[in-house]
């Protein structure tokens, strides 16, 4: 039987990069579409060789329709409670009744399994659907890629290129932080959908950096070392965002409010992968930090 792989969120970046490697390597590959979706994202998906299905979440006979004869379902499904709990729900209760085998959810993020409820909105909106996810009759994989390696272009405290400083808190200084690019994931991920025998979780990291290795790759990428900054422990950093988050209610409907991007930057130095599946599909050629800050550094040049 072929193998035909439902994407649903395909019009993003990195599901439209799971969407190429899958065709790549052989895959029918089923994308669902929302009416308002991006039509220049949808055009280059049906020209690269993708069945396009536009759909509303909420119509259970479409959903299950589109189903039939799947034999994995990856979401790549981003934004708040109504698209990681209840449109993903729609999509895993759909997948469920049309008799698909598996699944992968939009898990792609630290590995929140490590972290304590409350510690990131959103990693809790996908610990919420996980729960789901355990009583339903379908075989998971959640694919952990740590932090998206593009995070580091965006001058975070993390790597500030302005003030030439790179942020940590006590006693993490060689804390080891994993990052993978978009596109490295979605090869992996690519790889897991065709992949039957996938377990409940792979863990992987293009590179896994800790604020010493990163101040000592600075120096040879940018021509200077960037200065450690201790910003106090992760206990005050924890208090702090959740003093900012209760002060802001408003931010409860926003993806990315500030508190939130701080979560993130909590989550990097709270959890981290103990061991990798990297190897796991061989031929992959991960993006190293050095040539993830040497991009950065032409960008800064151009």
């Amino acid at each position: 039987m072929d193998n035909i792989i439902l994407v649903a969120g395909a019009t993003g970046n990195l599901g439209g990069s799971v969407c190429k490697h899958l065709v790549k390597n052989g895959a029918r590959v089923r994308a669902l579409v929302r009416a308002q979706s991006d039509q220049e994202k949808v055009n280059e998906l049906r020209k690269s060789g993708v069945e396009i299905i536009a759909v509303n979440f909420a119509d259970e006979d479409g959903l299950v329709s589109v189903c039939k004869g799947v034999s994995c379902v990856v979401s790549v499904l981003a934004g708040l409670r109504e698209v990681i709990v209840t449109a993903q729900s729609q999509l895993l209760q759909a997948a469920v009744k049309a008799g698909v085998p598996r699944f992968i959810p939009s898990d792609f993020c630290t590995d929140f399994t490590q972290l304590k409820a409350g510690e990131n909105r959103n990693f809790d909106l996908r610990r919420e659907f996980q729960a789901l996810l355990e009583t339903s009759n379908i075989q998971a994989t959640s694919v952990f890629n740590g932090a998206f390696a593009y995070v580091l272009q965006y001058g975070i405290p993390l790597l500030d290129t302005k003030g030439k400083t790179i942020a940590y808190y006590s006693g993490k200084a060689d804390w080891q932080i994993d990052f993978t690019t978009i596109a490295d994931t979605a090869t992996f991920t690519a790889y897991a959908a065709l992949d039957d025998t996938a377990p409940r979780y792979l863990r992987i990291a293009g590179f896994q950096l800790s604020p010493n290795g990163l101040a000592a790759l600075t120096g040879r990428v940018f021509g200077e070392h960037f200065k450690l900054k201790e910003q106090g422990t992760l206990e005050q950093f924890s208090a702090y965002i959740q003093k900012l988050r209760t002060e802001n209610p408003d931010g409860e409907n926003q993806l990315y409010p500030q508190w939130q991007q701080m979560q993130y930057l909590y989550s990097m130095y709270a959890a981290h992968h103990h061991k990798l599946d990297n190897d796991r599909y061989p031929g992959i050629n991960w993006q190293t930090a050095e040539i993830t800050l040497n991009e950065i550094s032409n960008n800064k040049i151009a």
